[in-house]
């Protein structure tokens, strides 16, 4: 996303450290008020932000609480099953954005990436002569 996105993606990471913030914000603030209906907003807003920078976890961890959220909502059930995930929710963020801000650092050398895999600029074929 970096390479594609160049000099705006600074930017753009800015705008999810913002946005993400205030989903996690608003998702507790829903969690402790037992609203399922209120959960479900935020968490879909975070789990496609977050698949857009792909922060898979946070993404994956997004979704089950709009997924939880969403069947409460229908069944008129509380959300409590939610609390160890909502409760983990803030610590993934603020791991995420250490490892983004870490990767839109312009004085970290990076390996060329190829395919969706780093190269290795090591020879291959172990003892034989290239």
């Amino acid at each position: 996303m970096r390479g594609e996105l160049g000099s705006e993606f600074l930017r753009i990471l800015g705008y999810f450290r913002e946005d993400g913030d205030k989903a996690i914000t608003a998702i507790e603030q829903a969690f402790r008020a037992r609203s399922a209906a209120a959960l479900v907003i935020p968490a879909h807003t975070l789990k496609g932000e977050s698949a857009q920078f792909g922060a898979h976890r946070l993404s994956v961890m997004a979704e089950d609480i709009e997924k939880v959220a969403r069947r409460c909502v229908e069944f008129h059930e509380s959300p409590e099953e939610l609390i160890e995930v909502v409760v983990a929710l803030r610590p993934c963020f603020t791991e995420t954005m250490a490892l983004l801000d870490r990767e839109a650092n312009p004085l970290v050398t990076r390996r060329p990436v190829s395919f969706g895999r780093r190269v290795d600029a090591r020879p291959q074929g172990f003892g034989r002569a290239i």
